[in-house]
């Protein structure tokens, strides 16, 4: 008896999906939850970086191979620049928020350079000091004044110096015994200034004065001292290196008057003066700036910083998730 030979069983084979002709066949992605989570995760990851692209806290990517059009330098023109046929210049426009410096020429930037911090950043200090020691010789703060990138005041008090007044140095000072009856006291003031000092870029004018006077040290890279700006100088008519002062500065490029009379100066307006000076050169003296000093790492708590770390769950609302 012949056996009985059954039909062998037909395994099916997939389909095969052809691109073009002459195209290799793609790669089959496998399919299932893993990969599904992986996708969704990528996907909520492109959605934040977009928003945050738009918002301007993060940097838009230039794809690989791709140019922008004839004679344009990118195909993103930051926020506050204009593309001109010089190349890229501050619009007169600028966003308070975020303002970039280069190389100048004239009001036109030739080489693009990192954004300057906020005008927030931006504080002004000058202190008034009283003579204290043997011979009234060592000086003791005694006022403090702070203002703002515009000029508005941030703080202005009276303060109650460490050691017993021996000369209220009234006649530069302008501070007498009756302003000293409202102070409060050196550690409570300094606490205070040192708060608002703090991550800030601090303008002064021979501004290592004021920093001794708080017993405290700024940072090189954020502090701006309008005695050693040769910018200023030039612009004055002044030798280079020579030490100017203030009152002289404020004459020659603010037509302005400051310490005028016999009642002193004051701290407020002189504060002031050194952050009009200061604004006078701030795109050129920050572009020579960044060209003699070596970058600086960004700081965790800079909101321009591009920090991939804050693309994860727990940094974001509820409902973008």
């Amino acid at each position: 008896m012949t056996p009985l030979l059954l039909p062998k069983a037909s395994v099916p084979t997939p389909k095969r999906t052809h691109g073009p002709a002459g195209s290799p066949s793609p790669r089959m992605t496998p399919q299932g939850p893993g990969s599904k989570k992986r996708s969704r995760r990528h996907q909520r990851f492109m959605e934040r970086r977009a928003l945050l692209e738009q918002r301007g806290l993060l940097r838009p990517r230039r794809r690989l191979g791709t140019q922008g059009p004839p004679g344009s330098l990118s195909n993103v023109t930051p926020r506050g620049w204009k593309v001109s046929k010089l190349g890229l210049s501050v619009s007169p426009s600028t966003s308070p928020e975020v303002t970039c410096s280069g190389t100048s020429m004239g009001n036109t930037i030739t080489g693009l350079q990192p954004c300057l911090p906020r005008p927030n950043k931006y504080v002004a200090i000058d202190c008034e000091m009283v003579g204290a020691g043997p011979r009234g010789r060592q000086s003791e703060l005694a006022r403090c004044s702070i203002v703002s990138y515009d000029g508005d005041v941030i703080y202005d008090k009276y303060v109650l110096p460490l050691l017993p007044i021996v000369d209220f140095r009234t006649r530069w000072s302008g501070i007498t015994k009756r302003h000293m009856e409202s102070a409060i006291q050196f550690r409570a003031a300094q606490e205070e200034i040192l708060k608002i000092l703090k991550d800030k870029i601090v303008v002064g004018h021979a501004i290592h004065n004021d920093f001794q006077a708080l017993k405290y040290f700024h940072p090189k890279e954020r502090t701006r001292d309008t005695s050693r700006i040769p910018l200023l100088n030039q612009r004055a008519g002044l030798p280079p290196g020579a030490n100017a002062s203030l009152k002289s500065l404020a004459r020659h490029l603010l037509q302005k008057k400051i310490q005028v009379g016999c009642k002193g100066h004051s701290s407020v307006e002189d504060a002031r003066t050194a952050m009009e000076l200061y604004r006078l050169v701030e795109v050129p003296w920050e572009a020579e700036l960044a060209r003699s000093q070596p970058p600086r790492p960004p700081s965790p708590t800079d909101p321009i910083a591009d920090s991939h770390q804050y693309m994860d769950d727990q940094y974001w609302p509820q409902d973008l998730m």
